[in-house]
């Protein structure tokens, strides 16, 4: 095979791959006072290994209280002995870049630190290439945070 036709190959299962792909989505967790507890880890753990989320970049960092941004090396975050985050070490995409890194760093407080996470929603991948192949494209999407939702549900309450 020549060269220029493996890298067609190459691009070809790339493009397969993407096509098959559910919405990619991310989250900044923010940590008040760069305090971590660890209690998500093992729901984050579970979602993964039940194939409803696939991790494509996780960094952690903390805004130093002069404001500038560090990254965080994955360790014992919540000091138990164990190394709560080996099994997302080395987890990188390369989708997430420095300059958004630093965005994310722009909302924290300072002495904070964050987790930033992207991930593929893999529990939609094939409704959402079933969706492609018949033409359908997605034109927009959203979040409601859980704050909002609540905050909304006592406004309601209170006028009734």
């Amino acid at each position: 095979m020549t060269e220029e036709r493996a890298g067609r190959d190459e691009n070809a299962d790339a493009l397969s791959a993407f096509e098959d792909m559910g919405p990619v989505d991310y989250i900044v967790v923010e940590f008040p006072g760069s305090r971590f507890t660890g209690h998500g880890l093992p729901l984050l753990v579970d979602l993964v290994d039940r194939g409803v989320i696939r991790l494509l970049d996780l960094v952690f960092v903390k805004k130093e209280l002069d404001g500038s941004l560090t990254g965080l090396v994955l360790a014992d975050l919540d000091a138990d002995g164990e190394l709560d985050l080996a099994v997302f070490d080395g987890v990188s995409s390369g989708l997430l870049g420095q300059d958004d890194i630093d965005e994310a760093g722009a909302v924290l407080e300072a002495g904070s630190s964050a987790g930033i996470l992207v991930y593929e929603n893999s529990w939609a991948g094939p409704f959402a290439s079933a969706l492609r192949r018949g033409g359908a494209q997605l034109v927009a999407s959203g979040r409601v945070p859980v704050q909002a939702l609540l905050a909304s549900l006592d406004a309601a309450e209170q006028r009734d």
